[in-house]
């Protein structure tokens, strides 16, 4: 016990110092957790079962995050993305993973069997990273988020035939492959139906008891009990943790109590893989570094170019040039369900253990450089853009005419759009500003009056006639974003009243004192478009 509070204790006071100093640098936290993690490994030497339990426990902060993930979908919003999930992701994982495949045999030989397993494993991306990432941003209401999301859950559920596969080829006794295979497809049918009755006929109404019990440790255990119970029945019948956790989550995603259950189990998301990334750190094994050093990184960039290729052609046949560009890039690293594969396939003595770290060192490296990638996803996609795209984004730029008292609505996400909405209901004269080329299109396809303008330049003030506006509405995601464009606007000296929605605690009292009296703060977690609106429409009544 004393062991474990004073490694508790060593890998948390870490992993703070590590991200406070890397906060002022804008460095990810998750790379802080991973740096944790090694220099933690280098620090103490814990034996492997100490590794497993700790990776096992780490593992249930990929469960809540897709818990969490399956909350924002029902089975209806899930079937209408269904070419997403089952077109694109077929054709991702096959596609990337023959090739990979190929390529790892022609270089280097080996069993076909292991080698296409391998391949497979490597076409997989962080579900952990990635969606943490979107979710933080709200790029994941994108439509290039969007694709990302679907690819995302059929590579969690092309875990299962990839485990199949090395129950398979890796079993030393005589179990008809036929036999292997119905197994699996009962146990599916047995896991969706349990979850389903239950979810859609019991859960929704014990959980009304369980609110009329005012008790708010009741709700949060129930929830708590409700997400483990559906990973573990998933394991049991030989799935992954996640996929039973993603079907309970779309499951309460049809009660009125998901918004309150997502809130409370952000702590416990966050925490937990925190540990996970952490444990991603742990992996790395510096002897194979510095002995293969050429290897690892001729493997790291050819990986990540040829999963960039791949799923960029697959989604260039049916979207947009930069949809299909930000996706695949946001795709390219390799994930955390090829770790737990490799190391499956060394325990059966079908990967050695030397190559199995080269593998493990080169998803770790991925991993590590797929926050730096997402940060900076949209001057990536700038860059790679061709002069035709270029110029595209001018014919998008056009002048907008001179106005006066109208309302700028600055994002066109899934807040500004309803924002929009309801100031078309009331007869007002409005103008969109937007960045993003896809949400311009989108806008544009709908009717509005959106212009292509990043509202983070000074010159987007006299390109919109912010000067003679009554009123500039904030909805803009990304929170760093929001606030160079407050700070900007409130050196602006305009007589517009600009409503800014904000994560503060109680942004208004907090940040009143900094900027002008002209501005007014929204707390983000509550707001909805209708909030949004009235209090625009009072400003508008005050000019």
């Amino acid at each position: 016990m004393e062991l474990v509070i004073e490694l508790f204790l060593a890998i948390t006071a870490l992993a703070i110092v590590l991200n406070i100093v890397f906060k002022i640098f804008e460095i990810p936290t998750i790379i802080g957790y991973i740096v944790a993690g090694v220099c933690f490994s280098q620090i103490y030497s814990l034996s492997s079962v100490e590794n497993a339990h700790m990776s096992e426990l780490a593992e249930f902060g990929i469960v809540f995050l897709m818990f969490t993930i399956g909350l924002e979908f029902s089975f209806h919003h899930l079937m209408s993305m269904k070419k997403d999930v089952f077109f694109n992701g077929i054709l991702q994982v096959l596609g990337t993973g023959i090739i990979l495949a190929l390529i790892i045999d022609q270089a280097f030989g080996g069993n076909i069997k292991t080698v296409m397993i391998i391949g497979l494993a490597l076409a997989l991306s962080s579900t952990a990273i990635v969606l943490k990432t979107l979710n933080e941003t709200g790029e994941i209401n994108q439509n290039y988020g969007r694709k990302v999301l679907g690819i995302l859950l059929f590579q969690d559920l092309a875990v299962i035939p990839i485990l199949l596969m090395i129950d398979i080829f890796g079993s030393t006794d005589s179990t008809p492959v036929n036999y292997l295979i119905l197994k699996t497809a009962v146990s599916a049918a047995i896991v969706v139906v349990i979850l389903f009755v239950l979810g859609k006929f019991a859960f929704n109404r014990f959980l009304y008891y369980v609110v009329r019990t005012n008790s708010k440790e009741i709700f949060i255990a129930t929830i708590l009990f409700t997400v483990v119970g559906a990973s573990f029945l998933a394991h049991v019948f030989g799935f992954s943790y996640t996929l039973g956790a993603f079907i309970a989550g779309m499951l309460i995603a049809e009660t009125e109590y998901k918004h309150e259950i997502e809130a409370d189990l952000t702590p416990f998301r966050d925490i937990l893989l925190g540990l996970f990334f952490i444990t991603i750190g742990m992996q790395i094994n510096f002897e194979v570094i510095v002995s293969h050093y050429g290897l690892i990184l001729l493997a790291i960039i050819v990986i990540m170019a040829l999963k960039t290729v791949v799923i960029y052609a697959i989604l260039f046949l049916s979207t947009g040039k930069r949809i299909a560009l930000k996706a695949a890039l946001s795709l390219c690293q390799i994930g955390e369900f090829a770790l737990a594969i490799f190391s499956l396939l060394m325990s059966r003595d079908m990967l050695s253990k030397e190559n199995g770290q080269i593998l493990i060192t080169v998803v770790t490296a991925t991993m590590i450089l797929t926050p730096f990638i997402l940060k900076n996803l949209n001057k990536i996609a700038n860059r790679f853009e061709s002069k035709v795209e270029k110029l595209e984004d001018e014919e998008h730029k056009t002048q907008i005419p001179p106005m006066k008292n109208h309302i700028i609505v600055a994002g066109y996400g899934r807040i500004g759009q309803e924002v929009v909405l309801r100031l078309k209901d009331q007869g007002l004269l409005y103008v969109v500003a937007e960045s993003d080329l896809e949400l311009v299109d989108l806008g544009k396809s709908r009717g509005e009056n959106i212009y292509f303008v990043n509202i983070m330049q000074k010159t987007a003030i006299d390109e919109l006639h912010a000067r003679d506006a009554s009123v500039i509405i904030l909805t803009i995601a990304n929170q760093q974003k929001l606030d160079i464009v407050a700070k900007m606007l409130n050196g602006s000296n305009l007589k517009a009243n600009i409503i800014v929605m904000h994560t503060g605690a109680d942004p208004q009292s907090e940040l009143q004192s900094e900027y002008g009296e002209n501005f007014i703060f929204v707390k983000k977690e509550r707001v909805v478009a209708n909030a949004l609106l009235q209090e625009a429409l009072k400003c508008k009544l005050t000019q």
